[in-house]
């Protein structure tokens, strides 16, 4: 056959070979669409965490509505608090296990449901102690939130996006803290207090009913390595109770007590200290707290870019740490006492993916649940002691000590970050 004859025959098999790549192109689905089930996990899963958070702050914007309606005592009332804190703390590691067990998205449904039934009956039911009991059953519901959240996300979430998940889902939880007050009050408004707590018992069941109208997407392969049979890494309680799983422990319960000095007491302490208008104490609070949520979303746009969120997490630690020195050694005037309170609110945020990122990459697979579960207990931990040590230093006059403390446990937070040994399987 002559060369041009070659040529014209080559050619059609040329067009016919581009031909099929366009359509095998056109048949594959595109990075879009396999991404799409990731981010609507992210974002059912991140609206759970707003519930808990709201439901963590249910009966603050209406103890005073509550109290008259009952004819109790402010202390009687925090019974019910502490039904639902105590609870907590006890329950939620056992609920990581049943969480790596059963599976974190049927305890997170059952979870919200056991929330929303106990607020939808503490609204129709007239009765002080029945309230308190449902405060407990609630408890048991919000055991199941930080382990089943950061289960799904560990397990379902590529790699390169889990960093800026994290912070998403920490994102929603303070923006349920922020509208709880108002979102509370407005109901209260509308229906009264009984209406409110109903109306937020629904708000659990129709998320409950979302995720069960949802299927999970599958699990990227590179995120579930199978356990080798020689993996010597640790499992069950000894896992828990191996190093950097209690020096997570630890690190949560610190950033706990730092929080509770700073979110709950930094008010009462600058008028003490300083005689700082409330006006402006609260306008600094404001300002620490809207910042908190802008560092958090910051954060997650740094964690995915680096591998350092040890270093990172430390630095932001020591930032918070010099920031509350300040307030509390210094009288900083208006404007600089709001900055410096920024500057603490936005490093408080922005370390939290990177938190997050530690345990997970100390975590072996199958073990999210349990060891999420554990470490989130320090922040029960911190919430039970923290109102134990800043109200004995504003009772007994030492308000400047709020800060230092605050100042201190950051630092010591530090020294469980750079002291974090790893697994195993990881090292």
């Amino acid at each position: 056959m002559e060369p041009g004859n070659r040529a014209i025959v080559r050619a059609p098999r040329r067009e016919l070979y581009i031909m099929s790549q366009i359509t095998e192109t056109l048949k594959a689905k595109p990075p879009a669409a396999k991404l799409a089930p990731h981010a609507r996990l992210v974002g059912v899963v991140s609206t759970a965490h707003f519930v808990s958070h709201l439901y963590i702050l249910i009966l603050a914007p209406l103890l005073p509505f509550v109290r008259d309606a009952y004819g109790v005592s402010y202390t009687q009332l925090g019974l019910a608090l502490a039904a639902f804190n105590v609870i907590s703390a006890a329950l939620q590691t056992p609920a990581g296990f049943l969480v790596d067990w059963l599976g974190a998205r049927i305890l997170l449904i059952i979870g919200l449901a056991l929330g929303g039934i106990a607020f939808v009956l503490v609204g129709l039911v007239d009765s002080f102690w029945f309230m308190v009991a449902m405060f407990a059953l609630a408890g048991v519901g919000n055991t199941v939130y930080h382990p089943a959240d950061y289960a799904l996300l560990s397990q379902h979430v590529p790699a390169k996006k889990i960093g800026q998940a994290f912070s998403v889902h920490t994102f929603a939880g303070m923006l349920g803290s922020a509208a709880a007050p108002a979102g509370l009050l407005m109901l209260q408004n509308i229906w009264g207090w009984r209406g409110a707590f109903i109306g937020a018992g629904l708000v659990g069941l129709a998320v409950a009913l979302l995720f069960l109208t949802m299927r999970d997407p599958e699990t990227p392969v590179a995120e579930t390595p199978a356990r080798k049979a020689d993996d010597k890494s640790p499992v069950g309680w000894k896992l828990l109770l191996s190093a950097p799983i209690v020096l997570n422990l630890l690190f949560f319960m610190l950033i706990a007590l730092m929080s509770g000095g700073m979110f709950n007491y930094s008010v009462v302490a600058l008028g003490a200290l300083y005689a700082t208008p409330v006006s402006t104490a609260n306008a600094a609070l404001t300002t620490l707290l809207l910042l908190s949520a802008v560092g958090v979303l910051a954060g997650g746009l740094l964690v995915t870019r680096t591998l350092r969120h040890g270093l990172v997490t430390s630095l932001g630690l020591v930032a918070m740490a010099v920031a509350a020195a300040l307030v509390g050694q210094f009288d900083l005037g208006t404007w600089t006492l709001v900055a410096v309170m920024t500057v603490f609110g936005f490093f408080f945020g922005f370390i939290s993916p990177s938190r997050d990122m530690i345990v997970r990459e100390i975590t072996p697979p199958g073990s999210f649940g349990k060891v999420f579960g554990f470490v989130t207990t320090g922040f029960n931990i911190g919430g039970i002691i923290s109102p134990m040590i800043f109200g004995a230093l504003m009772d007994t006059g030492h308000p400047s000590l709020v800060f230092l403390l605050v100042a201190a446990f950051g630092l010591i937070a530090v020294l469980t970050v750079a002291t974090l040994p790893k697994l195993p399987a990881q090292a």
